[in-house]
């Protein structure tokens, strides 16, 4: 098997990778995650995912390299990390009682033949009707701010919502593994087999 780099230095994606018993390591990619003007969420993740799986894949002859975004959409609105409490704040009262799309961006570089492989998985959430006393609890015992829409679903932030809707629960938390596996698989790395 060709070693497996996955390009991030989310404490979540590397934890949801670890699900799959393969070895891989981890490497910063360090790129500009600037939107491009006008540029739809999934094309943005899509992007970015791949951007940051061939920024890693330089440094290797021959890997199989991950890399991942997520955005979440509001009406049309982008809500990345938040980075302060301030922010999340303002995230999480716009979110109450509406629905919010997660667009999960997945690339699959291999570094040797230079293949791609990319996708981008959607996932739903409805939120409560948060008060904003619910808010700031909620943050002040999460501290959600490095997280694409002010919330660990992993976590308490499960408790903010009334329904989730999607066909892989992994990519909510940023990096769908149900996707992963079909393109390992493409490689000829089956995570069951390894």
């Amino acid at each position: 098997m060709l070693p497996l780099i996955l390009a991030s230095s989310s404490p979540y994606r590397q934890q949801l990778l670890r699900q799959l018993g393969l070895p891989f390591t981890s490497e910063s990619p360090a790129i500009d995650e600037s939107p491009l003007p006008g540029e739809p969420p999934a094309v943005l993740v899509s992007r970015l995912a791949r951007a940051k799986a061939e920024a890693v894949a330089g440094r290797y002859t021959q890997a199989l390299v991950i890399g991942s975004d997520q955005v979440a959409e509001l009406g049309g609105e982008v809500l990345t990390k938040p980075l302060d409490h301030r922010t999340a704040v303002s995230q999480l009262r716009a979110c109450r009682g509406r629905r919010v799309t997660f667009h999960t961006g997945l690339c699959l570089l291999n570094s040797g033949s230079g293949g791609e492989q990319i996708t981008c998985v959607p996932f739903e959430v409805e939120f409560r009707q948060l008060t904003d006393l619910q808010i700031e609890h909620y943050l002040r015992r999460e501290q959600p701010y490095d997280c694409a829409g002010s919330f660990k679903v992993e976590g308490l932030g499960i408790s903010l919502f009334t329904r989730l809707m999607g066909e892989d629960y992994s990519s909510l938390v940023g990096l769908p593994l149900i996707a992963l596996c079909d393109m390992l698989m493409a490689e000829g790395v089956d995570p069951v087999v390894v």
